[in-house]
């Protein structure tokens, strides 16, 4: 490999490539990349070099297993999710140590954070699509919906709220509940994107 491409920043899936693959090329590249951006954060928010190492290795660890474990999705660039990491991390650590003030001094402009918004931006309209879907889904379905997946209630606590002779029953009345429920998102969601 020439110098010129070993001292270059590795796009995301070269990066990904490159950790499934085991390259120490690449973690070398990745460590050259993004280094001085964590270091930065640590040494402003009473760190020092040690510990901005210490963390960018465990957000390295994080990121290893993430992606070992083989439904690693990333929904923004490698160096926001590496800085959100250390950021965490140095946070748990600084609170751990007692030395956590409140807030940080924050270098996320060095971080693109322009693709970060539009993705959280598409998942808050997903979110009221949803809700929109389930308003539109009525009753029973609706409060089964929101017992099982946002209350956490057992089958056999809806079957009782509702008078079931069955958790079984209950199953089936949610499978029902759920397929009705994904007409509708998805009908709103082609609507949307028509009127768009």
């Amino acid at each position: 490999m020439s110098k010129k491409a070993k001292d270059s920043v590795p796009d995301d899936s070269e990066i990904i490539l490159g950790i499934l693959n085991g390259s120490k090329d690449i973690l070398e590249r990745v460590y050259k990349s993004y280094f001085p951006m964590i270091l930065k954060l640590i040494v402003s928010n009473n760190g020092d070099e040690d510990e901005a190492k210490d963390i960018f290795q465990e957000s390295i660890i994080v990121l290893y297993n993430k992606i070992k474990c083989g439904n690693f999705q990333l929904n923004s660039k490698l160096n926001t999710f590496i800085y959100s990491v250390c950021r965490r991390l140095w946070l748990k650590r600084l609170s751990q140590k007692g030395k956590y003030s409140g807030s940080l001094t924050d270098f996320s402009e060095l971080v693109a954070v322009d693709e970060d918004l539009a993705y959280h931006l598409g998942k808050e309209k997903q979110f009221t699509q949803m809700a929109e879907a389930l308003v539109l889904l009525g009753e029973p379905c609706k409060t089964i919906i929101i017992d099982y997946y946002i209350n956490n209630h057992s089958m056999q606590e809806i079957c009782d709220k509702f008078g079931y002779t069955n958790a079984d029953n209950v199953k089936t009345q949610k499978y029902k509940c759920l397929q009705r429920l994904k007409k509708l998102f998805f009908k709103n969601l082609k609507n949307d994107r028509n009127e768009e």
